[in-house]
């Protein structure tokens, strides 16, 4: 007499809450073509890159790691004082403006 093997599938139900808010942004065609083409690279989409960054721009300080600087933007306020005491001076700009464009 030969084993029969049954095989069941198990099914897990997870329910998330789903509601998400609409958002209508105006955006440059060039630009949401390159958007689109880095979302599929990085097999996302463009709804979650955007979520990412705004979830980014708006998290308390704290949770950032971190106090904020002046209010900027997370990359912004990393950049903020890279220069200091570089002699990044106003007329050392210019100076290196003049050069640049003889």
């Amino acid at each position: 007499m030969g084993r029969t093997a049954r095989f069941f599938k198990y099914v897990l139900s997870v329910w998330y809450n789903t509601y998400m808010s609409k958002l209508t942004l105006s955006v440059e065609g060039a630009v949401v073509e390159r958007a689109k083409r880095f979302a599929r690279r990085r097999d996302t989409s463009i709804s979650a890159l955007v979520e990412r960054y705004l979830e980014a721009l708006t998290r308390p300080a704290a949770r950032r790691g971190g106090a904020e600087v002046g209010g900027l933007p997370p990359v912004t306020a990393r950049l903020a004082g890279l220069l200091q005491g570089k002699g990044g001076d106003r007329e050392s700009y210019r100076s290196h403006l003049d050069e640049k464009y003889r």
